[in-house]
């Protein structure tokens, strides 16, 4: 590896760090086997959906999430629900 190489490495290493926080995992609850997680959501009745947003509007939904104290599965749920007039 070039000296240039292991600097960006270390680089990376640092912000991912600083990403994290000082707490990270601290009082996490346990992390959830993904297949498990899936397992779950398709008893549920759940299915993936994904689309693609724009910036501005995403942002305004992760706003109206947290000052609800909801996640962003139950807000897009009752929002679609309601455009669609259920």
């Amino acid at each position: 590896m070039k000296k240039t190489d292991l600097a960006k490495s270390d680089a990376k290493k640092i912000m991912n760090q600083m990403a994290r926080g000082p707490a990270f995992g601290a009082g996490a609850a346990p992390a959830v086997d993904k297949r498990e997680q899936r397992e779950r959501d398709r008893a549920l009745g759940l299915v993936p959906f994904a689309v693609k947003l724009n910036g501005e509007l995403v942002a305004r939904l992760q706003a109206l999430a947290k000052e609800r104290g909801v996640d962003m599965n139950q807000l897009m749920d009752e929002l679609v629900r309601k455009g669609l007039g259920e």
